[in-house]
């Protein structure tokens, strides 16, 4: 089975129709959202004025957790505008690829290319917003500040934001699949040394079974796969509006 670099298992490869390559990374992400889109249209179906279901109740919880978010991060502006669906979007979709784990799949939060995908449009919006706040001549401009020697760093510290973002929460995730699975294999081996030390046949049947593999992993599991899935969504969506509501500083 061919893995790219990242990871991911190649799926489909062909190099004949220009280099399309099918990666799980991208086929789970597919999936996801086709799941988000499924909750959207259940939760959204036949709403009324006044709830009448538990339904449009839940629905109307989670877009006011949002905009209560948004409004206290960005400010009352921009509950008008477009960003409460698009990091409403972005948390659920961050969430659910890190969760996606859990049933087995490959998490496409573990793949670099994923996140730094969406560090990426984070730094449009960014650039787009000082643009707009600053005009064009006063976004050149602030990168000579305080003093022209500056701009080099400034110009650093500019790229430095999409790259950090990205890897910060490709870190987190990546790093508690590999722990799990280093902890996992550690214990499995201690199993079958420990066990292996039992005399004749009852010895060599449960060396080969990993009871002290039962349960640590699973508990790791909740922390990695779980809290640590919708923290790192949390802080990804908290910095992204940090930093879009800090460039737009000057916008109406």
């Amino acid at each position: 089975m061919d893995i790219d670099v990242t990871g991911a298992r190649i799926l489909i490869s062909k190099p004949e129709w220009g280099g399309f390559m099918l990666t799980e990374t991208v086929v789970v992400t597919w999936c996801v959202m086709a799941v988000l889109i499924g909750v959207c249209f259940v939760l959204t179906r036949n709403l009324q004025v006044h709830p009448q279901t538990k339904r449009q109740v839940i629905a109307e919880q989670l877009v006011g957790a949002i905009q209560n978010l948004v409004r206290t991060t960005m400010g009352e502006r921009f509950l008008s505008t477009w960003y409460v669906p698009f990091i409403g979007a972005l948390f659920a979709l961050s969430a659910g690829c890190s969760l996606s784990s859990m049933v087995g799949a490959y998490a496409p939060t573990s793949d670099l290319s994923t996140v730094l995908g969406w560090a990426l449009l984070v730094f449009v919006l960014i650039t787009f917003n000082k643009l707009r706040s600053n005009g064009p001549l006063g976004y050149l401009k602030s990168y000579t500040e305080p003093i022209p020697i500056m701009t080099p760093f400034n110009i650093i510290g500019e790229i430095a934001t999409p790259v950090s973002m990205a890897f910060r929460h490709f870190g987190n995730i990546a790093s508690g699949s590999v722990i799990t699975a280093l902890i996992y294999g550690g214990l499995s081996a201690l199993s079958g040394m420990v066990l292996g030390l039992l005399p004749g046949a009852l010895g060599d049947a449960l060396s080969h079974i990993p009871i002290f593999a039962a349960g640590i992993p699973a508990v790791l599991s909740l922390y990695f796969d779980l809290f640590s899935s919708f923290l790192q969504a949390f802080i990804f969506c908290m910095l992204t509006m940090v930093y879009v509501s800090d460039a737009a500083g000057g916008a109406e």
